[in-house]
């Protein structure tokens, strides 16, 4: 389940990594709960506006930031990216602190955040596979899922006390300072212990390049398509559990943050899951997508605040089997060379849709209720899941020769989808 951590490298990563995990989730929690209750009246829309803005950039700057991975040395791209967004937080927290922040500011800041975010996640992503040889990267990946909802279950909570205390400029500050550990491990880190990589020489076409790259893989095509119903309209629990929280069962801030501990129960169980699994698998994946639209749907009529909280445990399983699965499957099939840029197209998928789907997501809440911005998102999730499946097996027959008259085109398809469903 940790044989990634044999490598000191990655330690380290691993150690910075979930400091600053942790801090992220305070900021989120803390920017929400900023937004939605006191810079406005509980308006959905307004928090959905922060957090598109925040994932924006990501949309329109993704194709750039896999070509700049691919191309620079990761630690350095990364030193450059986490001070910024350090700054971001820092700029947000003292707005705060002196009563002088206005929505304008947070829309303003989280869009700033959202462009330092949106070169950090490809370079992020990539670097993985330079601090362990490629049979401990599938464990490497789940252990990054790990940190990441390990702090999930930390973040949420702390930030919901914070709150109730002293109010949300401290969460903003905590999480500046949560950048220098990651900055810390990235100097601290050995030249002479990466694994060898090749830079990508400059040139031009190179974005068209990786789309074309992808677009010849049927098997990242359908990872893509349904990452992208998914997370989108599913993966907007920051903002449903905000408005469920507070317009449905009445409850506080530290209430709040209660969800998000317990959601992180359920990711993190699905990542040490996936740690202790080899190989990632079609099966996996498709799973992930269809658990998480039904149990997403059966939370959004629970009738009270500890039946939806106990729902949030297996929504996280079924979330973080899914986004492991994606995750993994292409960081293992990509040509190295090709990597950061398939990972930043990957990283828009999952990211980019969020300035469609979360503002969606609250004007529904705000306009028929909280149910129905859950609701909506399972039922999309759900039916995209099953369209999934129902593909996978036709193409799966297909490639067994069943139907043998299908056009040789469609045949080389199946044949490419195939050998992902049998892993």
């Amino acid at each position: 389940m940790f044989s990634a951590l044999k490598n000191p490298n990655y330690r380290l990563w691993t150690a910075g990594a979930l400091v600053s995990n942790i801090g992220t989730w305070m900021q989120r929690v803390a920017q929400d709960w900023l937004v939605l209750t006191i810079l406005t009246d509980h308006d959905g829309t307004a928090v959905g506006i922060t957090t598109g803005l925040q994932f924006l950039p990501i949309l329109l700057l993704g194709p750039f930031a896999g070509v700049l991975a691919d191309r620079m040395d990761k630690r350095k791209l990364l030193l450059v990216t986490q001070s910024a967004m350090g700054f971001f937080a820092v700029l947000l927290g003292a707005l705060v602190l002196t009563g002088s922040a206005e929505l304008w500011h947070v829309y303003l800041l989280a869009l700033g955040l959202g462009v330092a975010s949106a070169f950090d996640a490809p370079a992020r992503q990539a670097f993985v596979s330079e601090l362990v040889p490629t049979s401990d990267l599938p464990n490497a990946v789940a252990l990054n899922s790990a940190s990441f909802n390990l702090a999930r279950l930390a973040g949420p909570g702390v930030a919901g006390m914070l709150i109730a205390v002293f109010g949300t400029g401290p969460a903003f500050l905590i999480n500046a300072a949560s950048f220098g550990a990651v900055i810390f491990s990235l100097a601290k880190m050995r030249k002479e212990r990466f694994q060898p990589t090749t830079l990508v020489a400059r040139r031009k076409g190179q974005i068209r390049e990786g789309v074309a790259y992808v677009r010849q893989r049927p098997d990242l095509l359908l990872i893509f398509g349904l990452a992208f119903v998914v997370a989108t309209f599913g993966l907007n629990f920051q903002l449903t559990n905000a408005m469920m929280a507070t317009d449905v069962f009445h409850v506080g801030a530290g209430e709040f943050g209660l969800l998000g501990t317990i959601m992180a129960i359920g990711t993190l169980a699905g990542a040490l899951l996936a740690a202790r699994r080899g190989s990632p698998r079609m099966r996996y994946l498709l799973g992930g997508a269809v658990g998480f639209g039904a149990t997403a749907l059966i939370a959004s009529f629970m009738p009270s605040f500890l039946w939806y909280a106990l729902m949030m445990v297996p929504v996280g399983l079924a979330s973080l089997t899914f986004l492991n699965s994606a995750n993994t499957m292409i960081q293992l099939s990509v040509d190295p060379a090709y990597r950061g840029r398939v990972l930043a197209l990957y990283m828009m998928v999952v990211q980019g849709g969020t300035p469609l789907g979360a503002p969606l997501v609250g004007w529904l809440g705000t306009e028929f209720g909280a149910r129905w911005s859950v609701g909506s998102g399972a039922v999309l999730s759900l039916v995209a899941g099953l369209i999934a499946v129902a593909l996978v097996v036709r193409r799966s027959r297909a490639t067994h020769g069943k139907p043998s008259g299908a056009p040789a085109r469609h045949r080389a398809r199946a044949r490419a989808l195939a050998p992902a469903l049998g892993r």
